[in-house]
């Protein structure tokens, strides 16, 4: 254990947002996305047991979203024609709203297959057990300013 880092950050998970550069997005998924298939050229990292709010919560405490794009936070548009709720992105709003001013403009949505293309490009998956429907995000890394 390190003081000071949020014990729902492995080793591995550390490791990667530490070597993750300025511009480098990051998938933070659900338990029912396709993890291993979209990862399979980059890095996943299990982090079974969690949910995607205190991973995201842990993951905003160590890194800044990029201020260089209107929107660095992407999440999965509801597909058309599905009657689905979404009260964690409240969660979420409520959580980027505590690490960057731009609060839930910091936000995109795009369509369900343009976000699984983005996620095969992310330099890692972190793959969660979040139960909550369309809880998966994309984050861009930003610039650590001294």
């Amino acid at each position: 254990m390190l003081k000071g880092i949020p014990d729902v950050l492995s080793g591995d998970l550390l490791k990667v947002l530490a070597d993750m550069g300025h511009g480098d997005k990051i998938v933070i998924s659900d338990g029912n996305f396709p993890s291993a298939s979209m990862g399979k050229n980059g890095v996943v990292i299990n982090c079974k047991g969690l949910g995607v709010p205190e991973i995201l919560d842990a993951v905003l405490s160590l890194f800044p979203l990029d201020t260089f794009v209107d929107k660095p936070v992407t999440l999965m548009k509801v597909v058309p024609g599905q009657e689905v709720e979404t009260p964690i992105w409240d969660t979420y709003k409520q959580i980027i709203s505590k690490y960057d001013d731009r609060g839930e403009n910091a936000i995109q949505f795009v369509e369900r297959f343009d976000f699984y293309e983005e996620s095969k490009k992310s330099y890692a998956i972190i793959a969660t057990s979040e139960t909550a429907l369309y809880a998966c995000m994309i984050l861009q890394k930003g610039v650590i300013k001294s």
